[in-house]
């Protein structure tokens, strides 16, 4: 895969044994968005430090970064063994620390934080969004185990408020995700729509049929072709099909749909920036496509989407409280004639980072 992100910042002088350092997250799952994490991190390592990176698919970690060791992210005891052969550890992106997908995944990340922490291993956060966090023992947990951390950074202020409510008292920053420093993309504009939608729960039958027939007026009267683009393969590709075998889908928009499964970032930046508008309910598929520079409005599942778009000034709808069909085809319609801010993305870029500076003062320090 072509390198995108060049650093800002002089790395140190290699060594000639380099220093192993543990990239803990969601990687190799074929979720593009974590991916696309792996791919902003390894890119603002300091020369010197040799990846380990847990994940699941080893080839496509490899086609990210050649030189990265792989470890089985499924097996706990692999990942904990890993913690015994580097120097440091850090929690790479996404929201690890939440209970909202199952309490079994916060405690997996709890128990490597720990185990690290016991072998005096630092731990980094890099990065992260944190929560939600339901129960009062989640709570307890993570302020316990972040109070050990050398350094965090948040990819939201939320996220650092909810940090300072629980307790924890680590030296803290928040910026814009660390993906929004992707390199921007020229656009050429004038293609598709394109779907990055996920299943949801917050979604009624009839919610569905009124995004889709809001889909199905526009790529009418735009006389244009809808994508669905799979950012998460396991989750996204079959998406479309379950929703016409549900008689969501209106005729007119299954004959002009087509499924596309993201293959890899280059990928994903190629079919935004020829795109003539991108609906997204993904979180990195919205700040990929904006810094495509494609009109852009999102589609909020969780408050991280809502976030972003914000972040960028793009419009967005909330999922749980949507819009009449008429106020939701004005929204898109406008959109479409609204590229986003080249001058806001700069500014975003620019603050976005600030996870980097954190990350390399901290390995800097480390080594000392």
């Amino acid at each position: 895969m072509k390198a995108h992100i060049r650093s800002k910042m002089s790395g140190m002088p290699p060594s000639s044994s380099p220093r192993r350092i543990l990239l803990c997250g969601y990687y190799g799952e074929h979720n593009l968005g974590d991916d696309a994490l792996l791919e902003v991190l390894s890119g603002q390592l300091p020369q010197g430090w040799q990846p380990w990176i847990t994940g699941h698919d080893a080839s496509a970690i490899r086609a990210i970064i050649p030189n990265g060791k792989v470890v089985n992210r499924r097996s706990l005891r692999s990942v904990l063994k890993s913690i015994k052969q580097v120097e440091v550890v850090v929690l790479g992106g996404g929201s690890l620390l939440q209970d909202s997908t199952s309490f079994r995944s916060l405690v997996y990340y709890i128990i490597v934080i720990l185990v690290a922490l016991g072998r005096r291993k630092p731990v980094l956060l890099w990065g992260q969004g944190l929560g939600p966090l339901r129960h009062a023992s989640s709570r307890f947990l993570v302020s316990c185990i972040l109070n050990g951390a050398t350094s965090i950074t948040w990819r939201d202020t939320a996220s650092m408020q909810l940090a300072k409510r629980i307790g924890i008292k680590t030296l803290m920053s928040a910026a814009p995700d660390p993906v929004w420093t992707h390199q921007m993309n020229e656009y050429q504009g004038g293609g598709n729509i394109v779907l990055c939608w996920r299943p949801t729960r917050l979604l009624t039958t009839n919610s569905w049929s009124l995004l889709l027939q809001a889909v199905d007026q526009l790529s009418e009267s735009s006389g244009r072709s809808v994508t669905w683009f799979a950012f998460h393969t396991n989750q996204d590709v079959n998406l479309l099909e379950t929703l016409e075998r549900k008689g969501l889908v209106p005729k007119r928009l299954a004959s002009k749909s087509n499924t596309i499964i993201a293959k890899n970032i280059d990928h994903a930046q190629e079919i935004f920036s020829s795109a003539g508008l991108v609906i997204a309910m993904r979180l990195h598929a919205l700040i990929l496509s904006i810094v495509s520079q494609c009109p852009t409005t999102g589609l909020s599942y969780d408050p991280k989407v809502e976030a972003a778009a914000e972040t960028a000034n793009v419009p967005w709808l909330d999922l749980s409280h949507l819009p009449s069909l008429g106020k939701v085809l004005e929204q898109w319609r406008e959109c479409m004639s609204q590229p986003p801010s080249e001058k806001r993305l700069q500014h975003i870029q620019e603050q976005a980072y600030e996870h980097e500076r954190i990350l390399r003062l901290t390995l800097a320090r480390l080594i000392k």
